[in-house]
């Protein structure tokens, strides 16, 4: 569904999994500083939205998700991942809760699938699902928005991931994480009312990747494939509550975390931007002559240049210097370690001696 937003002057539509909105409005530089400095928003209508009701939405979702959703109070937001058996990523959810409802903001992509899930798994409990795509749109920004929301007042989601989640842990090393430099808000507004915004400082939904992909932080609709758990990506930074009940996956989260390491792990890349090439999601990431990865998101950041995401495989050393792979040739990329390569269980577990093993002393 495409954005009222579309028809303001310089608008170019965003594809893939932004298609529908604006990726920028021909100004991207400074759309990107506008809105680092809290003064622009961001359209994100291509966003799905569900609303979930009824007495039993929360404790029904917490049992199904990794976060802690049950002492939820009206107002408060959470991240939460649906997980498969394994333990892998199927769909994360951005959740605010408004005392009637808990609203979920997902990819696009994952409104069909997540609510046939949900209507599979309601069974006997007290919990209407809709769709609200049509009729309540997203929009992003780094300060406290004030729009209407769909029910009446402003309905906004905080991203947890600014600060870190209660009941989670973040494998970062880095004492400054740049999460603290993304205050993302989002806001619930009725689709209708995209229109009135078209005098407002905007900016595209290219700036919000750049800003997102400096603070190292993971989208569905990028970082993840069909391996990809939660550890690989830092996600237990803001989605996953290690002390809560029995959920979905849950026992392979609890099992790398305590006693195991990822077998992958997420980088930042610095790219070369002597070329003006920009590698696409997928691009093969070398070490050497060997592939040990792929980029998963790449923007043109305002002040870092060019830079992405990537999934490497935990083998990769920090200091190796990468190449990314495209069709105009080789890119020579620097890392910035996201998840450490040794990042290791948190629980020790001593190593008992072999049966039949001699002693000497």
């Amino acid at each position: 569904m495409d954005s009222l937003l579309l028809a303001v002057p310089g608008a170019v539509v965003a594809t893939g999994a932004d298609a529908g909105v604006a990726a920028h409005y021909g100004r991207p530089a400074q759309e990107q500083r506008e809105l680092a400095a809290g003064r622009a928003i961001v359209d994100l209508s291509s966003r799905g939205v569900l609303r979930l009701a009824g007495p039993d939405r929360l404790t029904w979702l917490d049992s199904l998700t990794s976060q802690r959703l049950v002492d939820l109070r009206p107002g408060d937001s959470a991240e939460t991942l649906l997980l498969d058996p394994s333990g892998r990523i199927e769909h994360a959810i951005e959740l605010v809760d408004d005392g009637a409802a808990a609203w979920l903001i997902v990819e696009a992509a994952s409104v069909l699938p997540l609510v046939t899930f949900l209507n599979r798994m309601r069974f006997w409990k007290e919990v209407e699902i809709e769709d609200r795509t049509a009729d309540v749109a997203v929009l992003g920004a780094l300060f406290d928005l004030d729009e209407p929301g769909p029910d009446g007042p402003p309905l906004v989601w905080h991203d947890p991931w600014a600060t870190g989640a209660i009941g989670g842990v973040t494998r970062a090393a880095s004492p400054h994480h740049p999460g603290a430099d993304l205050p993302l808000r989002l806001a619930l507004v009725p689709r209708a009312a995209l229109a009135g915004l078209a005098g407002r400082p905007l900016a595209g939904v290219d700036a919000l990747e750049a800003l997102r992909i400096a603070a190292w932080r993971p989208r569905a609709a990028r970082e993840i494939d069909a391996r990809s758990i939660p550890h690989e990506l830092d996600w237990l930074r803001s989605a996953v509550h290690l002390d809560k009940g029995c959920y979905r996956g849950q026992e392979t989260v609890a099992k790398v975390h305590n006693l195991g390491r990822p077998p992958r792990r997420l980088v930042q890349l610095d790219l070369d931007g002597s070329d003006a090439v920009l590698p696409a999601p997928g691009a093969p990431v070398l070490a050497g002559d060997a592939e040990v990865g792929a980029v998963t998101s790449s923007a043109r950041h305002h002040e870092d240049g060019p830079i992405a995401l990537a999934v490497v495989k935990r083998s990769v050393a920090e200091d190796a210097v990468l190449t990314v792979r495209t069709p105009d040739g080789d890119v020579a990329a620097a890392q910035r370690v996201v998840v450490p390569a040794g990042a290791g269980p948190a629980v020790e577990v001593p190593r008992l001696p072999r049966l039949g093993a001699v002693q000497r002393h």
